[in-house]
Parts: structure tokens; C-alpha cells; sequence
């Protein structure tokens, strides 16, 4: 008897703990969620950390602000990453971002996103496993323009502006339709030298608030869906060993800047609740979601802190032609407990560089893990050069 009581405590233990676990996880939701994948290899080698980091091709999505401080006059990059391979083999995100520098303190940058979810068969199938309907290819795509400009020679703004088109319906009906936003970003970046251990250093700061925009709606609902809004800060330092070998270090923290979605109380009816969830979150405008955010999460302070994400990495290099990366992802278990060790290669030349990275999950059952991202960039001033053209 004693041992059929003691096990139906522990269960019942278990069970409890169980269901507190589960009313724990309260993870912050978006629609058009693949804006927030990172889609180049070097930030993706780094723990996914941009924010801060050495100006490159691919500063659009990190901050468009670091375009100014770019060595060369121009550059394009192309890249491509197989998504949750764990899981499908046909979702994926390719990207191509470009820029050019107008005079010596300002410049223009562009981007173009296309996050495919593959081909989805709606229908039913038959007795001998046959299946009728249709076949899909929902997608996402996100188009935008950035201008940069120097307001010293430390300290620089970027502005943009996104366009994003959401064809994710799976009912083809006359209510349904895809989803269509605008959104804007707006970036800082400074940078500037500093001495240690009778080094010349490099210490760098980056701020980006991504996707301020308009909220997005698929039909079939008079209710819309937020964006992903995104606060981003980062700090860099790069500390050169001598002409040739340099290290960087690099650290950014992330959090969305939109309102947690209600949870049900114990004592509160099916539509106390549905008013509440209409009031406190669909009625909310997106401006007033980037206040609320901050001060809205059911657990208090602590489960406000818990929303903050934070990454960690480091790069070493080679004369800037040989680039090894490693970085560390960190988001609290009850926000959707994306933990993960990445590591990546560069490979540069002066016309074009190569690039590579790879996602090491830490929390079980991850299926961010065995995620690869390729990038392929090239200089245009250098290839100008290699044609014989005279550089600018």
C-alpha cells in the first residue's frame, strides 16, 4: 500500500510539474517570422552577431548604418541556407544584398530576401494512398532600400525601408489572400580606436530597430498579425596581434519589440478571456506594441528579462584572407529555447570571398541543428580592377 501511495505521489508530482512547465512556455509569436532569420554565413559562424561587427556586404540586415565605414566602393553578396533539414528537405532562405558608397560618407544598400516553404499538397488521399487536391508553394518575400551617411568620422545613422509580401495561405478562399506590409529600420553605428596593452584597438558600437511598420493580415479575420520588430545592440572589439593575425570578439543582445499574447487566468470565462486577448493584443497599434512590449509579460520583470536573447562570438583572421569563426546563441527555455554553438570558415580574395557556417544545437530536439549557411560576395571595385578598369 505504502509503495502504490508513494507512486501515485510521484506521478501525481510529475504531472503537476509537467502542466507548470507547460503553462510556463509563453514564447513571444510573430507572423512573417523568416525577417528574423540571419541569411550570411560570417554573422552566422558568430552566434548570430551583426550588430557591431567589421562593416561588410551584408550589413543590411545586421545594420545598415557600418555601409559608410565599408573599405571598398561597392560590393554584392549572395546567400543561401537549407532550412530545419531536420525536419524537411525543401525549405530554404536565399538572400542577396548589395551597396555602394556615395562619395566618402554616405551610401546606398539594398536587399532581397526569399524564404520558400517548399511544396505543401492539400487534399485528402484515397484507399490506395493516392492523394486528390492541389499542390502549393507558400513563400515570404521581403524587398528593401537603406541610405547610411557619417555624421562624424566616428558616428554614422542608416535609415530603411521594407516592403514584405506574405503568400503563406493554405485556404484558397474568396476571404483568404496573402499577406502584404511595409516596415522601416533605423540604425546607429560608431566606431573608433582605443588603446590596450599598447595595442591599437578597435571598439565599436551598433543599434538597430528593425521592421517599425504596419501590421499584416491574411483575410478569412478582422484581426492582424504583428511583425517581427526587433531592438538589436552590440559591441565589438577587434585587436590586431601583429600585421598579419587580428581577433575579434563580439556580443549582441535582441528583443522583440512586440506585445507577449495573453494567457488565459484560472477564474476567467471563454469570453472574458477572448475580450481580453481582442483588447490587450489585436486592438494594440504597432507603435503602441513597441511601448507595451516592454512592460507585458504575464511573469513579471523576470519573464520580461527572459524575452531578451543574447549572443556571443569570435572571429580570427589571417591577412583578411583566412577567416575562422565560433559563437553562441542563448534564448530562455519558456521563450522558445533556441540554444546553439555555431562555427564557420571564410575564405577571401580580392574580387570575391566564400563563406561557410554551421548550427551545433544544445537543447535537445532542435531542429535549428545541422543548419548550414553558404554566402559568395564580391567586390566590384575589385573587379573593375581586374579588368583593367581604373579604381576610383
Amino acid at each position: 500500500m505504502r509503495t502504490a501511495a508513494l507512486t501515485c505521489l510521484i506521478a501525481l508530482a510529475a504531472t503537476a510539474a509537467a502542466q507548470d512547465k507547460q503553462n510556463m512556455f509563453n514564447p513571444v509569436t510573430t507572423s512573417v517570422t523568416s525577417l528574423s532569420i540571419a541569411p550570411d554565413a560570417r554573422g552566422g559562424g558568430m552566434g548570430d552577431v551583426g550588430a557591431a561587427t567589421e562593416a561588410d556586404v551584408n550589413s543590411q540586415y545586421w545594420n545598415p548604418a557600418k555601409y559608410p565605414f565599408c573599405v571598398g566602393r561597392a560590393g554584392l553578396a549572395v546567400s543561401y541556407t537549407p532550412w530545419l533539414r531536420k525536419i524537411v528537405s525543401d525549405i530554404n532562405l536565399a538572400n542577396v544584398s548589395g551597396f555602394y558608397r556615395i562619395g566618402n560618407y554616405s551610401a546606398l544598400s539594398a536587399s532581397l530576401r526569399y524564404f520558400s516553404l517548399g511544396e505543401v499538397e492539400l487534399g485528402w488521399g484515397d484507399e490506395a494512398g493516392a492523394t486528390n487536391g492541389m499542390t502549393i508553394k507558400p513563400y515570404e518575400l521581403g524587398v528593401d532600400v537603406a541610405y547610411s551617411r557619417m555624421l562624424s568620422e566616428y558616428f554614422s545613422m542608416g535609415v530603411g525601408m521594407r516592403f514584405i509580401y506574405s503568400d503563406i495561405t493554405y485556404d484558397y478562399t474568396s476571404e483568404s489572400k496573402a499577406g502584404k506590409a511595409f516596415a522601416a529600420d533605423i540604425a546607429m553605428y560608431y566606431s573608433n580606436y582605443v588603446i590596450i596593452a599598447n595595442r591599437e584597438c578597435n571598439l565599436a558600437a551598433g543599434l538597430n530597430i528593425s521592421n517599425i511598420g504596419s501590421k499584416i493580415s491574411y483575410g478569412g479575420t478582422d484581426n492582424s498579425e504583428f511583425i517581427p520588430t526587433n531592438l538589436r545592440l552590440g559591441l565589438n572589439l577587434t585587436i590586431p596581434f601583429d600585421q598579419y593575425n587580428r581577433f575579434s570578439i563580439a556580443t549582441d543582445i535582441n528583443k522583440m519589440l512586440v506585445p507577449t499574447y495573453p494567457k488565459r487566468k484560472e477564474d476567467e470565462t471563454d469570453n472574458d478571456y477572448t475580450d481580453r486577448v481582442q483588447r490587450e493584443y489585436y486592438d494594440i497599434s504597432p507603435i503602441a506594441g513597441i511601448f507595451k512590449s516592454f512592460a507585458d509579460a504575464p511573469g513579471g520583470f523576470k519573464e520580461e528579462l527572459q524575452e531578451i536573447q543574447w549572443s556571443i562570438g569570435a572571429e580570427y583572421s589571417y591577412n583578411d584572407r583566412f577567416f575562422v569563426r565560433v559563437g553562441y546563441h542563448d534564448e530562455a527555455a519558456n521563450k522558445g529555447n533556441r540554444k546553439y554553438i555555431t562555427a564557420g570558415a571564410g575564405f577571401h580574395m580580392s574580387v570575391f570571398a566564400l563563406d561557410a557556417a554551421y548550427v551545433f544545437s544544445t537543447a535537445q530536439s532542435n531542429p535549428l541543428d545541422q543548419t548550414m549557411r553558404f554566402t559568395l560576395a564580391f567586390d566590384l571595385d575589385g573587379m573593375k580592377d581586374l579588368f583593367g578598369r581604373k579604381r576610383r
